[in-house]
C-alpha cells in the first residue's frame, strides 16, 4: 500500500517537512487570525509536496505498538518519534504530536545524550504548548532546549526557539526572549529568524526596535516583519532556511 511506503520513508528520515521543525518554528505565532490562511497555504504546499502525505490511525498504531514491543531498540525508537513528530507538525495536530512523545522519551531514556532526541522532545512540547495555547507546553520545552544549549550553546535555532518560548507564551516575556535573542545574534549577528522576532518583541514593549530593523533591512529588505513594523499591518510569517 502507498501509504504503507510513505510510513517507512517517514521512519527512515527521508520524509520533506517544513525546515524540520514545523510551522511552529517559523512561524510569528503572535498574529494567529492573520496568519491562519498562510498556515493553511503552507500546509497546502507540504502536502502537494509530500505526496498528500497521509498516514490512517491503525498504521500509526502498529508502528506504536512495534516499538513498544521493540523497546530497547534506540534506533528505531529515535527514528519512530522524530518521524511521528515531524509528521504531527506538518499536519498541525497536536494529538498526533502528543502519541510521539512517549516513543521520544523512551528514546531519550536508552540514550540521555542522544543531541537529536533532545531537541525532539523540545521541539515536540514546543509544539505542544502552540497548539495547545498551553504555558505548560513551553516550560517543558525549555526544559530540552536547555539541556541541548548545554552540549552545543552555538546552536542558533535552539537558541532563538528558547526564546519563542518566552515570547509565546501567555503573557508574554519580551524580556526573557531578547535575552535569548541577543545571545543568538552573537552567534550570527544576521541571522533574519531571530532578528525579526527581536524587533517585533521590542515592538510589543513599545521601545525602539531600530537596532534589529536596520540589520534585517540590510539582511532582507522585502522582509515580511519589516512591512509588518512599518504599515502596523501584520504580514506574512518569517521563514528560516
Amino acid at each position: 500500500m502507498r501509504n504503507s511506503s510513505v510510513l517507512i520513508a517517514l521512519i527512515a528520515g527521508t520524509v520533506c517537512f517544513v525546515a524540520g521543525f514545523s510551522f511552529a518554528n517559523y512561524l510569528n505565532r503572535s498574529e494567529l487570525s492573520s496568519l491562519k490562511g498562510e498556515n493553511e497555504r503552507l500546509k497546502s504546499t507540504q502536502d502537494s509536496e509530500s505526496g498528500q502525505l497521509n498516514l490512517s490511525n491503525e498504521e500509526i498504531d502498529a508502528k506504536i505498538a512495534e516499538a513498544e514491543q521493540n523497546s530497547g531498540n534506540f534506533a528505531f525508537q529515535k527514528s519512530l518519534g522524530l518521524g511521528l513528530y515531524r509528521y504531527g507538525a506538518i499536519k498541525q495536530d497536536k494529538a498526533i504530536i502528543e502519541r510521539a512523545l512517549p516513543v521520544l522519551v523512551r528514546a531519550h531514556g536508552l540514550d540521555a545524550n542522544d543531541y537529536d532526541v533532545i531537541v525532539g522532545l523540545g521541539n515536540s512540547y514546543y509544539d505542544i504548548g502552540y497548539f495547545g495555547k498551553d504555558n505548560s507546553g513551553f516550560e517543558r520545552s525549555r526544559e530540552f532546549y536547555n539541556k541541548a544549549l548545554a552540549k552545543r550553546p552555538d546552536d542558533i535555532e535552539v537558541r532563538t526557539d528558547l526564546g519563542l518560548t518566552y515570547f509565546l507564551q501567555d503573557p508574554p516575556d519580551y524580556q526573557a526572549a531578547i535575552a535569548e535573542f541577543e545571545k543568538s545574534l552573537v552567534i550570527n549577528p544576521k541571522h533574519e529568524k531571530t532578528l525579526s522576532f527581536a524587533a517585533l518583541a521590542m515592538k510589543n514593549q513599545n521601545k525602539d526596535a531600530a537596532k534589529y530593523v536596520n540589520v534585517l533591512r540590510s539582511v532582507n529588505p522585502n522582509s515580511p516583519t519589516l512591512r509588518e513594523l512599518e504599515s502596523g499591518q501584520p504580514g506574512p510569517p518569517p521563514v528560516a532556511q
